[in-house]
């Protein structure tokens, strides 16, 4: 699964998600991609069950790109803690995805094909998605 190599502080504060993608927002690799159509935030879990879907759905034909990366860390408090005693131990990473941004790139696949690998892989995403391809720029 994806995480950083290691971070200066282990602890992030939840912070806020206002409005669009101000870059990694257009197609920059592949001939057609995965776009996000809103503000969320996406697990390393599920960026990894995106990933191998995409790969298992065009049987490792083409090339895939993952263009986010879940470098937020969030905290949980044990089960059946009480309040207090500060904030808990990281328990996953997260990638904080605003509208507009290109989660995923695809090439060397048919269209067809890679519009139906994109659905399989964006049902495993909590947010909704929409398919790009370049002869839309």
């Amino acid at each position: 699964m994806l995480m950083p190599a290691r971070v200066k502080f282990r602890k992030q504060h939840r912070g806020r998600m206002k409005g669009s993608a101000q870059t990694g927002n257009t197609l920059a690799f592949g001939e057609y991609g995965l776009q996000a159509l809103a503000n969320e935030w996406v697990t390393a879990r599920q960026i990894e069950a995106a990933r191998v879907a995409l790969s298992r759905y065009t049987k490792k034909g083409g090339k895939v790109w993952v263009r986010i990366f879940p470098d937020k860390p969030v905290s949980q408090k044990p089960a059946e803690t009480r309040m207090g005693k500060g904030k808990g131990d990281p328990a996953f990473w997260v990638a904080v995805v605003k509208r507009g941004r290109m989660l995923f790139e695809m090439e060397g696949v048919t269209q067809s094909d890679a519009k139906a690998a994109m659905k399989v892989a964006g049902d495993k995403l909590p947010i909704p998605v929409q398919f790009v391809d370049r002869s839309q720029y």
